[in-house]
């Protein structure tokens, strides 16, 4: 068979094998669910753009009889964001394919979906957690941080999007391997490593996420406290060892306390390119065969590559705390 763009696959079936690398990834793709996203089309430029409008002057404006008003003119913000490709291949050998009794390529698949999905992810919160709209638990600087996430913090992010008319989501990116979006109930959103679950678990008015009736929860999300609802993931994870005397807080090292970014997001915080759809992800998979540099037809390759990007659209959409986590 000749290879294609896709190795010894058709296209047919790298549509297929994309589909299952998305699938495979969804789990870890927290952070897709609530960027404005967009989808990369193909034969496009490295540069996706991102644009937003100035909100109107509010200042009270007494008409005059007969008087037509100057009006306003609509002011735009464009933020653009270069695109920059990520993948990574896995090498199966002859012997491998030949002799075990599982079916490796498949397996090699499923594998290589998870870490598309978890590499992307970490390259989406380094983005975010790198945001300037910063409060510490305690102290004005991370290093002398050894307080544990508490409502009183919540409050304090909730009440600065509010005031800076950050919105509640209302919409996020549906979790399947298409794109398309779903309507949810406003609400802000808390994104939290686990290690901090016991800690919002503690605060007064949490309704845990199994508890919410009518109200369908997110893959990963832990429960809401009054107008934030929280998600977990083993990305969102702290700074090692970075803040004050631990006390009663986890440390790596049993001297210095972890310092845990947690992330409040309103609407329209961050832009993505959504990893789903045609041009998502682009999967490979090469079985063994001769070449000059595998006379032997000794290895074959399972890979993914992709075209992706993330970036902040406006800093007062986001907060973060910087706290502990209780031992």
């Amino acid at each position: 068979m000749a290879q294609s763009a896709y190795g010894d696959i058709s296209p047919r079936t790298a549509a297929y094998a994309a589909k299952k690398l998305l699938k495979r990834g969804l789990p870890y793709l927290v952070l897709e669910k609530f960027g404005q996203a967009q989808p990369l089309p193909a034969h496009n430029s490295k540069v996706v753009k991102f644009r937003r409008y100035t909100a109107l002057p509010t200042t009270p404006v007494a008409l005059t009889e007969g008087v037509t008003p100057a009006g306003q003119t609509l002011q735009a913000t464009d933020v653009t964001a270069t695109l920059q490709q990520y993948g990574d291949k896995t090498t199966i050998t002859d012997v491998v394919i030949d002799t075990h009794e599982d079916p490796v390529m498949n397996e090699a698949v499923n594998l290589l979906g998870e870490q598309a999905a978890q590499m992307i992810e970490k390259m989406r919160f380094g983005v975010l957690k790198a945001g300037t709209n910063v409060s510490y638990a305690n102290g004005a600087a991370r290093n002398v941080v050894n307080t544990a996430l508490s409502l009183t913090m919540q409050q304090r992010a909730v009440r600065t999007l509010k005031r800076q008319n950050a919105r509640p989501i209302t919409e996020i990116v549906a979790s399947s391997a298409r794109y398309e979006t779903a309507n949810v109930a406003p609400g802000f959103v808390g994104l939290i490593h686990p290690d901090l679950e016991a800690d919002v678990r503690a605060m007064t008015g949490f309704v845990a996420a199994e508890r919410y009736g009518t109200m369908t929860p997110w893959e990963n999300e832990l429960g809401k406290v009054n107008d934030v609802r929280y998600v977990t993931s083993t990305i969102f994870e702290p700074f090692a060892d970075a803040g004050g005397a631990k006390g009663t807080m986890l440390s790596t090292t049993g001297v210095n306390a972890d310092v845990y970014p947690v992330l409040y997001l309103g609407r329209d915080f961050f832009g993505i390119v959504a990893l789903k759809g045609q041009f998502a992800v682009f999967p490979m998979i090469v079985n063994p065969t001769p070449s000059d540099s595998d006379p032997l037809s000794q290895r074959g390759h399972a890979a993914w590559k992709s075209m992706t990007t993330c970036v902040i659209l406006n800093d007062n959409f986001g907060v973060r705390i910087e706290a502990c986590a209780t031992a």
